[in-house]
């Protein structure tokens, strides 16, 4: 047991000595740090954007709820549902119904409408859902903030509390003008940060007759049993009825889908930005060791002479590179969280060419992935020259004298 409670301290006592060393290194020890640091930082903060994006839709809907579309439609702007169709699966028993009866189901109305995001002139696509009155008891997350609800059978609309912020002209009280008619803002309401907080809301019926359309998108409905049994039931039955040409999912399978292209898109362009970063972070930890071996070869030197071995210089090197690219990557990931976590932004969904609020979500998993990246870094940045210094001849060194 001897030898590796030997080799162990022998592993302490250099490593000491090169942290004590540091300060007279301090140049080159901060370009490993900041190059570490800026490659943490970028990854975190791309991978947040895309990880806010997927909450954001991912936590839309409730997994009781369904929406219906056309057969063969995978987003509510390519489908199309016709009233009677409506009327039809609002009867159906596997729908809930409220204390008086009444069927808790919403034919709905989505099409974009082209505002400007505050402080900006050229307009962008956002989306503008029209609503029957059972989509306020079927949504129990909604909650108005400002205002109060739009009355039915007017040009009145609330807006969702994300949208109001992004978007110019979306105050209580403004007007606002879609297709010849105007409209009032009348409330500001919140769903938990979901999807629906980038939309604007108005009357189904009154949203119909000023954009000239005569069938719904979509329906969106409770299940009276919200277990796979009533899902299936639901299905069969609109599979028996040969009026009907429906497609239904729950909520949150919807939502997750229309999530997956842009998610995608910003997880590999993190990747990517971050992996170019890294060869140059790690081409900066290499010079940095590469120095730092060279200014203490007749030390290192040295100690070989005096006994220690060879494995001991190349474990402490490591260490002290994996050190330095510790406190990067925790500089790195620190920064991402103070600048991003929280912070809002509105894109495009590709799905559904619409704009999506959202906020950035900096999660423990994304910060430790960031310091796994900067441990990688360290390492590959620290492995040749700890073997280089391991391996320098000892007499070729103490010549240099």
């Amino acid at each position: 047991m001897r030898h590796p409670v030997r080799a162990l301290a022998q592993i302490a006592q250099i490593t000491l000595i090169n942290l004590r060393s540091l300060p007279q290194r301090l140049g080159t020890s901060l370009v490993v740090v900041v190059g570490i640091a800026g490659v943490v930082g970028v990854l975190v903060s791309v991978l947040a954007m895309g990880e806010g994006f997927r909450h954001t839709l991912a936590s839309t809907g409730r997994p009781g709820r369904v929406i219906m579309l056309r057969a063969g439609s995978d987003a509510e702007l390519s489908s199309g549902v016709d009233r009677d169709q409506t009327t039809l699966l609002a009867a159906l028993p596997a729908i809930a119904r409220d204390g008086s009866g009444r069927p808790l189901a919403s034919a709905e109305l989505v099409v974009m409408v082209d505002l400007p995001r505050k402080g900006e002139s050229h307009p962008n696509n956002v989306p503008f859902r029209g609503v029957q009155p059972g989509a306020f008891a079927i949504r129990d997350e909604l909650r108005l903030v400002e205002g109060r609800a739009f009355r039915r059978g007017v040009r009145e609309v609330i807006v969702g509390r994300k949208a109001a912020q992004q978007f110019a002209g979306l105050d209580v009280g403004s007007r606002i003008a879609f297709r010849d008619s105007d409209w009032t803002v009348v409330g500001t309401f919140a769903t938990g940060g979901d999807v629906h907080e980038s939309e604007i809301w108005a009357d189904a019926e009154v949203a119909m007759s000023a954009f000239r359309r005569t069938g719904y998108q979509s329906m969106t409905a409770t299940l009276a049993d919200g277990s796979q049994a009533g899902l299936a039931a639901l299905t069969a039955a609109i599979r028996r009825d040969p009026r009907l040409s429906i497609n239904v999912l729950r909520e949150p399978e919807y939502y997750a889908k229309q999530a997956g292209v842009l998610a995608r898109l910003i997880t590999v362009l993190g990747y990517t930005v971050a992996a170019f970063m890294a060869i140059g972070a790690t081409f900066g930890a290499l010079n940095c060791m590469y120095s730092a071996i060279a200014s203490r070869q007749v030390e290192i030197a040295t100690l070989r002479a005096i006994g220690f071995g060879g494995a001991p210089v190349v474990v402490s090197v490591m260490i002290e590179a994996l050190l330095l690219a510790l406190v990067g990557g925790a500089a790195g990931g620190a920064l991402a969280y103070v600048y991003c976590d929280g912070a809002s932004l509105s894109t495009l969904n590709f799905s559904t060419f619409s704009q999506v609020a959202f906020d950035f979500r900096v999660t423990p998993a994304l910060l430790g992935q960031g310091l796994a990246w900067a441990l990688l870094i360290g390492a590959a940045g620290g492995l040749l020259p700890a073997i280089r210094a391991a391996r320098l001849p000892v007499t070729t060194a103490l010549r240099a004298v």
